[in-house]
């Protein structure tokens, strides 16, 4: 399977046994709780607010919704919030986090703590996110725009087994990593297409499992398979890739953002690599993308997908 659309998405998480419980660390935000309770109204999640009470109470009446007092943990202070939607979620109580009305680094620090977090030892932290692009074919997945900054050979290779598994739980068989460059050939001025050609070995030797992975590609091959054979380069994945894998956080960011100022894209993604999805929308994200980014995570967090 192979996702065309996010109407797709949707589809899987409204084809779900029961709606799947989202914990709201600091939910006391009008653009938050808009998001989550219309994902709610859809039957595809079931919100547990925790922040201050009385003002998510407020917000709520003003909005004329009502949310079931049991799924309203009261913590007026930011990190108790956010401590206490973490350990939601290992009391199996929720199934994944979103960041509420809160710095992204008071959130992390709750999520990543040794004793009471939900980091996965040896692994990485990384951001996956899906574009529906109306110029292609399918789905597509840059990545890693929002978390690792400057990602090293073997965060790289994280990062993709990080969004290979998601597309996993989303139904994909194998997956076709495409890893970014300027230029198509290994070149020892150019530590990314170095770094480019070591994860395509990996890959071919087994260590990077579940997918296709290729590259030095150019993001022109990666995406347009007449461009990849004008310019004679041959690969399994040229013009039909599912992941494209951005040298670093810089040309990852830039390049999600052009998707959806000049392409009219529609942008979801949350935190993976540690226990459950971790939703964390930007400041400027519109109701929607939050929504679909909910939407994504529940997809994501689904045991028996």
């Amino acid at each position: 399977m192979v996702l065309t659309s996010f109407s797709q998405l949707e589809a899987l998480v409204k084809g779900s046994a029961e709606a799947r419980a989202m914990a709201v660390a600091v939910a006391a935000d009008p653009h938050t709780l808009e998001a989550a309770l219309a994902a709610r109204a859809e039957g595809l999640v079931r919100p547990i607010l925790v922040g201050d009470k009385a003002k998510i109470l407020s917000i709520l009446s003003e909005m004329g919704e009502t949310v079931p007092d049991a799924d309203i943990y009261d913590a007026p202070e930011e990190v108790a919030a956010c401590e206490t939607a973490v350990a939601l979620v290992r009391e199996g109580k929720a199934d994944f986090l979103m960041k509420g009305k809160v710095d992204t680094k008071v959130i992390l620090k709750a999520v990543v703590n040794k004793e009471h977090g939900l980091g996965v030892p040896g692994a990485i932290m990384s951001h996956v996110t899906l574009f529906e692009v109306p110029a292609y074919h399918k789905i597509l997945a840059p990545v890693d725009g929002g978390m690792v900054t400057y990602p090293t050979l073997e965060q790289k290779k994280g990062i993709i087994e990080n969004t290979v598994a998601v597309l996993h739980k989303l139904g994909y068989d194998c997956p076709k990593v495409g890893v970014l460059a300027c230029a198509e050939k290994p070149n020892p001025k150019m530590p990314e297409t170095l770094d480019a050609q070591a994860l395509a070995e990996m890959n071919r030797s087994g260590e990077i499992s579940g997918c296709i992975v290729d590259g030095p590609i150019s993001f022109d091959c990666a995406i347009d398979k007449s461009i990849a054979d004008f310019k004679g380069y041959e690969s399994p994945i040229a013009g039909d890739c599912d992941v494209l894998v951005a040298p670093n956080i810089h040309a990852g960011n830039i390049m999600g953002k052009m998707l959806v100022c000049f392409s009219g894209a529609k942008m979801a993604g949350f935190i993976a690599g540690a226990r459950c999805p971790i939703v964390l929308t930007s400041r400027g994200s519109s109701a929607e993308e939050k929504r679909m980014s909910i939407i994504l995570a529940a997809a994501a967090s689904r045991p028996e997908a």
